[in-house]
C-alpha cells in the first residue's frame, strides 16, 4: 500500500509540494445521481418550479464549484482549470445522472474539482426542488476517470 501523500513523516497534514512535477494535460470525470419522485422530475424537466431553470442553474453551480475547490478542500492546490463541463441526463422516471469533466494543464490532478463539481450541482438540484420533494436522494458520487500525471490512467469499474 502506498503512503498517504497529504501526511508528512510525523503524521501531520500538509499540502503536497508539486513544484518539481512536470506540467501535463490532466482530466478527471466524476458522477453523481439524484433520485426523486417522478412528479418532481417532470417539474424539473418542464421548468415548472418557481426558482427557475433547475438544470441550467445546477450546471453553473457545478462549474463555479470546480473553480473554487481549493477554497473548500483544505489541502487542494488552486489550479488554472482549462475546462469544466457538467452533463445532466435523465435516467428513467425518477433519476438524474450528473457527470462532471474537468481539464487542466498542470502539475497536479483535477479529481477533487470533478467530484466537487458534481456534488454541488446535485446539491443545487436538491435546493431548487426541495419545496416539492424533501426526500430526494443524492448518491453514487464517485470518480469515473482520471488521466495524466505519474500514476497514469484510472477508470472506475461499472456499478
Amino acid at each position: 500500500m502506498s503512503k498517504l501523500t497529504h501526511l508528512d513523516d510525523t503524521g501531520a497534514a500538509h499540502m503536497v509540494d508539486v513544484g518539481d512535477k512536470k506540467s501535463n494535460q490532466r482530466i478527471a470525470v466524476a458522477e453523481a445521481t439524484v433520485q426523486m419522485q417522478a412528479e418532481t422530475l417532470k417539474l424539473i424537466l418542464n421548468d415548472g418550479l418557481p426558482k427557475g431553470d433547475v438544470l441550467a442553474t445546477a450546471r453553473l453551480a457545478g462549474i463555479m464549484a470546480a473553480k473554487r475547490t481549493s477554497d473548500l478542500i483544505p489541502l487542494c492546490h488552486p489550479l488554472q482549470i482549462t475546462s469544466v463541463k457538467i452533463a445532466i441526463e435523465q435516467r428513467g422516471d425518477t433519476e438524474l445522472r450528473l457527470t462532471g469533466t474537468v481539464k487542466v494543464n498542470g502539475q497536479t490532478g483535477v479529481e477533487m474539482e470533478a467530484l466537487t463539481a458534481v456534488s454541488i450541482a446535485a446539491l443545487t438540484i436538491y435546493d431548487m426542488a426541495k419545496a416539492v420533494d424533501k426526500g430526494m436522494i443524492i448518491s453514487q458520487t464517485r470518480l469515473l476517470l482520471k488521466e495524466g500525471g505519474k500514476s497514469g490512467r484510472f477508470e472506475a469499474k461499472a456499478l
